[in-house]
């Protein structure tokens, strides 16, 4: 990531734009993403900004919904959205010479939405089975009943797709409300990657969203306090999922790295200790991983394994034991070696998309107020030492930190808290 290719501009309404060119290249990725997600809902109206995602797929004035996916299908161009706890992004990755049409379909998709009546009801059908798909799918379940507990009370916690109740009750002028407030041009972020010319883009987007509107009102963002609770669930399944958290860094925090190296030396590699140890020597777990989850105003580190539903006990008390392990003995120089490689080839594999690259680009014009360059965040790899991976680990493990949340059929397990003493 060359910072001499990148550039910024801010469009006449206040639309923020970055782009890195390319020339190497014959594709290119164009992102609008709005910075806006779950956590800044309305507590009645959660599920309200997935809801709308699918929504603006589902036609404008001059598309409808089967044209949208003509036209993307016939320059062989493919289209994606998500919306996440903080954010959502709607973006189109096309051959170099199909960027015009690329702006002009994503302009019309976030500005002008039909949301017809019939549509919302239809699409309501769609989210409550998609909900249904997290009740059916354990790992990503196990997921969402820890955040509940973790971000107790917190929009953190909330599922993004809603609740069966409150997607039920969402209609039409709630939708529009949502919608004309939100997407607003104060709100939005554009970053294209690839074999493009930086103003001719910008004069590209200038044309097509010149009709947004600028501001709309300010989110509501309070920090959340973590709570170390227990959960249980029972469930009729042929495996149990455990997941472990203790509350870490947010987004642009200066120890961030060290974060990352304490991570991929726990659970982030397949050379890891819980890999190693869960996996590779007591075989009790097919899968298990630690994770990193940074938002603006905090963070959290999660432990996830599936195993036999009578080795639950066994799993808590093996994991509990390496992180009193690394609290204890810390990294050694092989170790913090080993992670940081890992990190820096990584980083570098992941940037070699531009779709990867458009993201990467994306959360730093949305998180920092500053592009941060390849050689500058392998640097702060390199820099990283023991000690500051030790110190981290201290202040992430301390007694009573840990949440544990157990899905499965357990019959009437009980996890003490002299078990997640650390």
């Amino acid at each position: 990531m060359s910072e001499s290719n990148i550039h910024h501009a801010v469009l006449a309404n206040g639309v923020r734009l970055a782009t890195e060119r390319l020339p190497h290249l014959r594709s290119v990725a164009i992102g609008v993403w709005l910075t806006r997600g779950s956590r800044h809902e309305a507590a009645e109206n959660t599920g309200i900004a997935h809801f709308v995602e699918h929504m603006l797929f589902k036609g404008t004035p001059t598309r409808s919904a089967e044209e949208i996916a003509q036209q993307v299908d016939s320059i062989g161009g493919q289209i994606d959205a998500f919306t996440s706890k903080e954010y959502a992004g709607y973006y189109l990755k096309v051959l170099d010479e199909h960027l015009p049409l690329a702006v002009d379909i994503l302009a019309d998709l976030i500005s002008n939405p039909l949301m017809a009546a019939d549509d919302i009801e239809k699409e309501k059908k769609v989210i409550l089975e998609e909900i249904k798909m997290v009740e059916d799918t354990p790992d990503d379940l196990v997921h969402e009943i820890f955040a509940g507990g973790f971000w107790a009370g917190h929009p953190l916690g909330r599922p993004i797709l809603g609740t069966p109740a409150s997607v039920s009750a969402l209609d039409e002028a709630t939708l529009r409300h949502y919608f004309s407030t939100t997407y607003v041009a104060s709100n939005f972020v554009v970053v294209a990657v690839g074999n493009l010319d930086h103003e001719r883009v910008q004069a590209l987007l200038e044309r097509a969203l010149a009709h947004i509107p600028h501001d709309g009102p300010g989110a509501e963002q309070t920090p959340p306090t973590v709570a170390s609770t227990v959960q249980i669930r029972e469930k009729d399944l042929e495996q149990s999922h455990v997941v472990f958290g203790t509350a870490a860094l947010p987004q642009h925090h200066p120890e961030r790295y060290a974060g990352y190296a304490l991570n991929t030396t726990l659970g982030g590699s397949m050379s890891s200790r819980l890999f190693q140890n869960v996996r590779e020597k007591r075989g009790l777990a097919y899968a298990v991983f630690s994770g990193l989850s940074a938002y603006q105003d905090a963070g959290a580190l999660s432990i996830y394994a599936g195993c036999a539903n009578d080795a639950v006990a066994e799993l808590i008390d093996v994991v509990v034991a390496e992180i009193r392990q690394m609290k204890a003995g810390g990294l050694d120089a092989v170790e913090l070696r080993r992670a940081k490689d890992h990190l820096k080839g990584s980083l570098m594999l992941g940037l070699e998309s531009t779709s990867s690259r458009m993201s990467h680009l994306a959360r730093q014009e949305m998180y920092r107020d500053r592009t941060v360059g390849l050689d500058e965040m392998l640097a702060s790899i390199e820099r990283v030492t023991a000690d500051d991976v030790l110190r981290l680990a201290d202040r992430f493990f301390t007694n009573g930190s840990l949440a544990v949340t157990v899905l499965g059929r357990v019959n009437g397990l009980q996890v003490t808290n002299e078990q997640l003493a650390l």
